[in-house]
């Protein structure tokens, strides 16, 4: 539903996308990911049709965005970077406004809003001039734009910017309920919301694709993927640290003391479950264990693993 190839978007010498080669499909999820200045917004801006690309192509359910691009963009929901909306009007009459330009009118344009409102929960602002609404409410005036016509595609960047927990909550379970019959992007630089929401991921960096996987298999590149935490007396330490050592898929131990206690943690060899033989052996030796966990992975470990350090970035484009 998604088809992007070879985009390249270049702003005097700078290339901020450089040939990326993308698919979303009906009912996938998209995190798009990277370090601020990777390219996200530039690639769903020409995604969306609102920035010409230098190179490639851009199609929507099958209309090139440059070459048909009223047909693709009536295919899609596109929740920009800020949510730009005209301040003076109210929620009720941006998303008329919207309405009348997504070819909606009587019922048809008061069910859509009406079914907006409800999914975003805009009720208690519907009245009250968008310039004095909190960046939350700003926020989800946004979204409702966004699926207002119930759009097949939903391109939405930073979704849940500015929101509470609850209201994040709220807008990820709208988009697990709407993914079934639709293809949705999210750029978000929150790692937990890719785990909650998204069924792959993609991470760029300097205007090139990265790692493309499930949250799954993006984890299992972590350190951290299956390794096994015990909590344990700092007097204890060293002797379950020694013993876990002897376990023949574990390839490293690694432990740190505070206030009394220790945190031991076996990480293992290729990634192998380790739990069961690191709580049988805990269980046979009668260690005192206050806590014992295993890990699925730290994805943020392997964001920063594979992606440019502001630092390094700003040194590069000095050079």
């Amino acid at each position: 539903m998604i088809e992007i190839s070879g985009l390249t978007k270049r702003f005097g010498p700078i290339t901020a996308v450089s040939g990326i080669d993308l698919t979303v499909g009906r009912g996938e999820v998209l995190g798009f990911l990277g370090p601020n200045g990777a390219g996200k917004s530039t690639t769903m801006k020409m995604a969306a049709g609102f920035l010409a690309p230098d190179g490639g192509y851009a199609r929507i359910c099958g209309h090139d965005i440059e070459t048909d691009t009223l047909e693709a963009q009536r295919q899609l929901g596109y929740l920009p970077e800020g949510a730009p909306a005209y301040p003076d009007m109210t929620p009720r009459q941006f998303l008329g406004f919207i309405a009348q330009v997504r070819g909606l009118s009587g019922d048809a344009a008061r069910n859509a809003i009406a079914a907006a409102v409800h999914k975003t929960e805009l009720d208690p602002v519907l009245e009250q001039p968008i310039d004095t609404l909190s960046k939350g409410f700003k926020r989800r005036v946004g979204v409702a734009q966004a699926i207002l016509h119930d759009p097949p595609v939903l391109i939405m960047d930073e979704p849940t910017d500015g929101l509470d927990p609850n209201q994040k909550y709220a807008v990820r379970q709208l988009i697990k309920a709407m993914s079934p019959d639709k293809a949705i992007v999210i750029s978000t630089h929150l790692l937990e919301e890719v785990e909650a929401v998204c069924t792959r991921a993609v991470i760029i960096d300097r205007g090139r694709i990265v790692a493309d996987g499930t949250p799954a298999e993006l984890l299992a590149r972590s350190h951290h993927h299956n390794a096994v935490t015990l909590i344990v007396p700092a007097a204890q330490a060293d002797a379950v640290a020694a013993r876990l050592k002897s376990i023949p898929a574990v390839a490293d131990v690694q432990q740190a003391v505070s206030n009394g206690e220790a945190s031991v943690t076996a990480f293992p060899k290729d990634g192998a479950l380790l739990i069961e033989d690191v709580s049988g052996m805990a269980s046979r030796e009668n260690w005192d264990v206050k806590e014992l966990y295993a890990e699925a992975g730290r994805l943020d470990e392997v964001f920063r693993a594979i992606t440019t350090h502001d630092a390094t970035r700003a040194r590069e484009s000095r050079a």
